[in-house]
Parts: C-alpha cells; sequence; structure tokens
C-alpha cells in the first residue's frame, strides 16, 4: 500500500483506546510504515506480508481490526476477506486500494469490508476511518450483548408468567374442587359423580382427539354440570322416589342457576356453557334450550355420554347396578337420539377394561401440560360397581 507523510505526526498522541491491529502489505517497506505509525500512536501493530500469513496470525490472535492491501500475490485482501469475515465478524477490516480502483474498493465492502481507503495513505483519514470502524464494531457488540440479554431477560420473565399462570390456574381448580365437594356434602347418594364424569369425558374427548385446552374446559365444565343444584330445596333434591312434573320444573331449573352461579367467573366461559347444555339431547328434546346436534357445544355432547355411562354404572340407595356392557348397550341404542352419534362412535373405540376398571386408572388420569393443572389436587375415588335405573324413554339423572 502506498504511503502519503503529510500528516505523518498525526498518530503521535496516544489513542483513549489501545487496539490490536493486523497490517498487511506485500511490500515490507509499507507494512512497517504503517504499523510503525500506528505503534506511535498507542496501538498494540502486528505486521506479516501475505494473505496466509494473515490467516495464521488470525487463527492464534485476537485482533480488533485488519488493514489489508488489497493486490497481494497468492491470496489477495479481497481472498482475506472472505476467508476471515463469517469467522470473525467482529473484527474491522478496512482495505487499501490503488489511486485508480475505487471499484474493488467498493466490491470489498460488498464482501465485508468496513472501509476502503486510497493510496497513498493518508495518515489523518487512517486515524479517522480506524476510529470509526472500531467504534462501530463496539457498538455492534454492545447491541449484540444488548440483545442476547435482552432475549435472557424475556425468557426469564416468560418462566416466571408460565409459573405464575400455573399458580393461578392451580388456584382455580382448587375452587372448582371446593365448590364440586360443597355438593357433594349436600347429595351423598351421588358423592364422586363429578369427578367420574370428569374422568370420562376426558377420556372421550381424547379418542376424539380435542387438543389439550379444550379438553381442559370439558373437564371444567363436566366437573361442575351439577353445580346449579345447591340452588334446589333438599326436598326436592333429596327426594329417594321418583319426582311429579311440578318437582321436575324445579330441578330442571338446576342448569340455568350453574350458568347464573359461574357466568360472571372469566376463566370459567367455556365450562360454563356445558353446566348450561348439560341436559340437551342430539334429536332436540332437551332443556333448557331445545338445542338439536351441532348447536349443542361439544363438551356437553361428550359428557352426555360420560353422564350416562355412570349413570348406569353406580349404585343408588334406591337402585342396584348394572355392568358396563348393559351402558354400552343402551348408548348405542340412543345415539342419534339423545347421544351425538360421533361421541358415541368414540365412546365405542375405547377398550372395554378401561371403563370396567374399579377406579380411575392412570390412563384415564393421566393428562398434557395444559390439562395438568386441574388434576394436581384431584382426590380420585373408588369407582362403584353400580349402576341407576334406565328410564323408560331417557337414559338420565334425576335432573
Amino acid at each position: 500500500m502506498g504511503l502519503s507523510t503529510s500528516a505523518a505526526g498525526s498518530l503521535q498522541d496516544p489513542p483513549a483506546v489501545k487496539y490490536r491491529i493486523l497490517v498487511v502489505d506485500d511490500e515490507a517497506s509499507i507494512e512497517k510504515l504503517v504499523s510503525g505509525k500506528l505503534r506511535a500512536g498507542g496501538h498494540d501493530c502486528r505486521g506479516c506480508h501475505s494473505g496466509f500469513e494473515a490467516l495464521d496470525l488470525i487463527s492464534s490472535v485476537r485482533f480488533d481490526a485488519v488493514i489489508s492491501d488489497l493486490r497481494m500475490p497468492g491470496m489477495d485482501g479481497l481472498d482475506l476477506l472472505r476467508s476471515v469475515r463469517g469467522k470473525h465478524p467482529h473484527m474491522g477490516f478496512i482495505v487499501a486500494t490503488g489511486a485508480g480502483d475505487v471499484r474493488s474498493g467498493v466490491q470489498a465492502m460488498k464482501d465485508g469490508a468496513d472501509d476502503f481507503l486510497q493510496k497513498p495513505l493518508d495518515f489523518d483519514a487512517l486515524t479517522v476511518t480506524l476510529s470509526r470502524v472500531l467504534q462501530r464494531k463496539k457498538l455492534q457488540i454492545e447491541v449484540e450483548n444488548y440483545r442476547a440479554n435482552l432475549e435472557r431477560i424475556v425468557e426469564e420473565r416468560t418462566q416466571q408468567l408460565i409459573v405464575a399462570t400455573r399458580r393461578i390456574e392451580l388456584s382455580y381448580d382448587d375452587t372448582l374442587q371446593a365448590l364440586a365437594a360443597a355438593l357433594d356434602l349436600r347429595d351423598d347418594a351421588t358423592a364422586g359423580h363429578s369427578r367420574r364424569v370428569m374422568a370420562y369425558s376426558i377420556l372421550i374427548a381424547r379418542a376424539m382427539h380435542c387438543d389439550p385446552e379444550e379438553i381442559k374446559t370439558i373437564a371444567r365444565g363436566a366437573l361442575l354440570h351439577d353445580i346449579g343444584k345447591i340452588g334446589i330445596p333438599d326436598s326436592i333434591l333429596l327426594q329417594p322416589k321418583p319426582l311429579d312434573e311440578a318437582q321436575r320444573s324445579i330441578m330442571e331449573t338446576h342448569v340455568r342457576i350453574g350458568h347464573e352461579l359461574l357466568s360472571h367467573i372469566a376463566f370459567l366461559a367455556g365450562p360454563v356453557a356445558i353446566v348450561l347444555t348439560h341436559h340437551e339431547r342430539f334429536d332436540g328434546t332437551g332443556y333448557p334450550q331445545g338445542l338439536k346436534g351441532t348447536q349443542i357445544p361439544l363438551g356437553a355432547r361428550i359428557f352426555a355420554v360420560a353422564d350416562t355411562l355412570d349413570a348406569i354404572t353406580s349404585n343408588r340407595p334406591y337402585r342396584k347396578a348394572r355392568p358396563y356392557a348393559i351402558a354400552r348397550g343402551e348408548i348405542l341404542r340412543w345415539s342419534g337420539r339423545q347421544f351425538d352419534p360421533a361421541v358415541v362412535a368414540a365412546f365405542l373405540s375405547i377398550d372395554e377394561h378401561t371403563w370396567e376398571a374399579t377406579e380411575p386408572r392412570e390412563s384415564i388420569c393421566r393428562v398434557g401440560p395444559a390439562e395438568s393443572a386441574l388434576f394436581t389436587s384431584v382426590q380420585w375415588p373408588k369407582l362403584e360397581c353400580g349402576v341407576r335405573t334406565v328410564h323408560p324413554t331417557r337414559i338420565s339423572d334425576r335432573g
């Protein structure tokens, strides 16, 4: 690289920051002169006379910047630039070109050089350019460090938010368990029913390939489906004999009572729809709205089958049990009327032994990450080997 001495003394004042610079030029006299001026300016400077020598030095010594002649035999400045740029993105790289070789300097910048200078070198220009390049590299490193640190902070905050959300979920589901337990205290004859139908609903929902969030919604709705019975008088709720028409009308209000109790709780917006519609029938003859087919939420259609399974296979003081085979036959018989045929098909696809287990097994209760909060505090009751009576015109609990 050529050298202009018009401002040679401008590098004599030590810089505020000392950098390690590599000077590469096939002309030894030019390399020594430039390196000497840089050292006089307070920099730690090394020199070499070919691109190959430069690569050897760069592989063992950390340099802040390289000042390289562009035209060198063997490996020129562009080849050197391309060899080191990908491995050393934070290293400044300045090329020196001939006075009439601006195009090569521009190409070098396209290939990753930070700047170029024309020969003969003006040391004032070299000082300014080197300072600008090194400051820019320093800022790039700071920005990358800030970005990496920011990503770390965001990741930490995200994890904290996940933990906090999970704690809220656990708190929510503890509340749901308490509500279900409150109903069990009122009606001991159906104790454990809500938790059993929740387990059954989860199993059917999985067979229908529902996503984890939908399964969680269905599970919560199944657990709380009868919460409105808290508002039904004991004289009706606890009556062991069949209800008359007036009493049944009062009993049927439990779906709207439950809906009203839960509708103002934001996180129960999905489950509350199941609470309201869990007595709708696929053929449109259910209550309270007479919804038909897919007008009924999928969770309620799934629940209807799970509820009937438990209705037939659970003991009551006034009825004896029937085995799973009876429940299976009745659910199949009422497919298309009381039950959604697609839900019935999913129910029938589940192995019989899964349902006949004396207690909800791990295969029923194991849930994915999005569902797991709901089950942390569930104490799974043993399933009773009993049933309810099959109504002559519909399969159902008493309301």
